[in-house]
């Protein structure tokens, strides 16, 4: 696993729009607020030419644009490392214009964004072996004032800070909307992270702690199962190579139901996707309500357990925020006690 350099005082950040750009209210005005602070902060910026786009049908602009655009900014010495400017819907629909052999031959640099971006942070890891961020997208870092979790994205980014801790309280509404574009989260629910390990007979039981490691891989299933069989699917291979290591999945879901997830699961299983887990950690669903006696749990559950693994959910992890940012390819060692987790990831090969 190759690891970029961090992002030195004084450095270059670029921004790319491989998924949605930050053309429309709010996130115009947090995407230039976040801008503002961190050329106050003493970085540079360097902007490619789909940020402000709104040309493309679910991403910023055509899949031939938006390809190239990731190509020759992640190649680029003009910038020390890439932020996404946002999620979006089809970014999958780029991956045919993004030379990934150009990727793979330049040096390593670290790439930050979470959802959609799953397309390229997944990617960078099971095709390049190149490490990357899956955390906060551009406009986040325009909040005031920044949620301790943009802080900790931030550090990490600096190579200041490679130990997280969950948060406390996470957002179930958001206040931020076009006349309030720079509002922080709106962490309102107590946070309750639930723990589970093999008991005896190896069905999975909730335990007051627990403890997982091994080699991060994961990110948005929305993408994660729309990749799982394609040409770009070269998990197995991945986790073939760092089988000693072993695979701690982190999933987190954005318009999946609970049957949609619990399909996921069973796509991904069949797909030799979980070989050589060693653990689960699962983020809270937006879309996580009990339907026909199916909940959130069990839609997890019923594949997971099968492997005799730790699996941790309702973590802060994806569209319900706070997200604790994850470097997908490094391992990680991660405790879970009384509801709340602790992660700390190691950058070595």
């Amino acid at each position: 696993m190759r690891y970029p350099e961090f992002l030195r005082q004084n450095g270059t950040i670029g921004f790319v729009a491989p998924s949605f750009g930050c053309a429309a209210e709010p996130y115009r005005s947090a995407f230039a607020n976040a801008l503002e602070k961190l050329r106050q902060a003493g970085f540079a910026v360097d902007l490619g030419p789909n940020c402000y786009a709104a040309a493309g049908v679910g991403i910023s602009n055509t899949p031939q644009k938006c390809g190239a655009e990731l190509t020759d900014y992640y190649t680029s010495r003009e910038n020390d490392c890439l932020i996404s400017c946002g999620g979006g819907e089809l970014m999958c629909e780029t991956l045919e214009y993004v030379d990934f052999d150009r990727i793979r031959q330049a040096p390593p640099k670290w790439y930050m964004g979470y959802s959609d971006n799953t397309n390229m942070t997944l990617l960078l890891a099971t095709l390049c072996d190149v490490a990357s961020i899956y955390g906060p997208c551009a406009g986040a870092f325009g909040m005031e004032p920044w949620h301790p979790s943009i802080s900790d994205a931030f550090d990490l980014l600096c190579g200041k800070k490679n130990a997280f801790e969950s948060y406390g309280r996470w957002e179930r509404e958001s206040l931020k909307d076009e006349e309030h574009p720079l509002v922080p989260y709106n962490c309102t629910e107590p946070l309750h992270i639930r723990l589970f390990a093999p008991d005896e007979e190896g069905k999975s039981t909730e335990v007051p702690s627990a403890f997982m490691e091994g080699r991060l891989l994961g990110g948005c299933v929305d993408c994660l199962v729309n990749l799982t069989g394609t040409k770009y699917d070269r998990v197995s291979d991945f986790a073939e190579k760092y089988r000693e290591d072993g695979i701690l999945w982190f999933l987190e879901a954005c318009d999946l139901n609970v049957f949609a997830i619990r399909r996921a699961m069973w796509q991904m299983e069949n797909a030799g996707w979980f070989r050589y887990v060693k653990g689960f950690l699962v983020g809270r669903p937006r879309l996580g309500e009990e339907m026909m006696g199916l909940d959130r749990f069990d839609a997890v559950l019923a594949v997971a357990e099968k492997y005799r693994v730790p699996v941790f959910m309702d973590v802060d992890l994806g569209h319900l925020a706070p997200m604790m940012p994850l470097v997908t390819g490094s391992c990680a060692k991660i405790k879970g006690e009384k509801g709340k987790i602790h992660v700390t990831m190691e950058f070595s090969a």
